[in-house]
């Protein structure tokens, strides 16, 4: 039981399901998450904004630190706001690539086939640029100390990331570095720290993906089980 001065509420949605039907979602979510790629070619096929909409909401509601909920999201459909991202991403992919990126960062980029123009931040429908907060701000002005912030983002971006491949979306993490220019551009606050850019849409037609393997579990997974 919790303190008095909490309130607890009956655990009234959890739905428990026979194993047999258990099983079989865990299955066909494994199947369909190991469809997921992440894409580099995108349409420029409009996507409605409610489906986005359910995806955050999906997203927000994460486990979190203290449940503080430590996130932000900033979805950017607009072409001139997408385009300046563009060019401050470009250009520090620019310095990226020629000044800061050691020689096996590179190597292990080259079967990605990246490089630093990134013209899917235009054409893609949806950017959705995510904030981590450092700490939060009461209506006073006080700060409020978050724990596990980046922890808390983390598991929400997961889950958004799922979000959206499940509505039928193709999507793209990007992480250019360091990603300071997204507060300028979007107007964020300095107690929120770009987490990562979300690129959000549909695959060109024709559009292809690395040949690349994902590890088996075994190299994942370790099951220690008793006796």
């Amino acid at each position: 039981m919790g303190s008095s001065d909490h309130r607890f509420i009956p655990l009234d949605d959890f739905r428990a399901v026979p194993p047999d039907e258990m099983a079989e979602r865990a299955r066909s979510f494994r199947d369909e998450m190991q469809r997921r790629r992440t894409v580099r070619d995108f349409s420029d096929r409009e996507v409605a904004a409610g489906i986005i909409e359910d995806c955050l909401a999906a997203a927000a509601s994460a486990p979190s630190g203290a449940n503080l909920q430590p996130w932000h999201f900033v979805v950017v459909s607009e072409a001139a706001l997408k385009k300046k991202i563009r060019l401050a991403a470009e250009e520090e992919e620019r310095r990226f690539y020629a000044h800061r990126a050691p020689q096996e960062w590179l190597d292990a980029l080259a079967p990605l086939g990246t490089d630093s123009n990134k013209p899917f931040l235009e054409r893609a429908p949806y950017l959705i640029a995510i904030f981590e907060q450092i700490y939060g701000r009461l209506p006073d002005g006080r700060k409020v100390k978050h724990y596990y912030p980046k922890e808390s983002v983390g598991i929400a971006t997961g889950i958004l990331l799922v979000a959206l491949h499940r509505a039928g979306l193709a999507t793209l993490t990007h992480t250019p570095s360091p990603m300071k220019f997204l507060n300028e551009i979007l107007g964020r606050p300095s107690n929120e720290k770009p987490f990562l850019l979300l690129v959000v849409g549909y695959p060109t037609p024709g559009a292809t993906v690395p040949d690349i393997r994902r590890k088996a579990l075994s190299e994942v997974v370790t099951f220690r089980t008793g006796s």
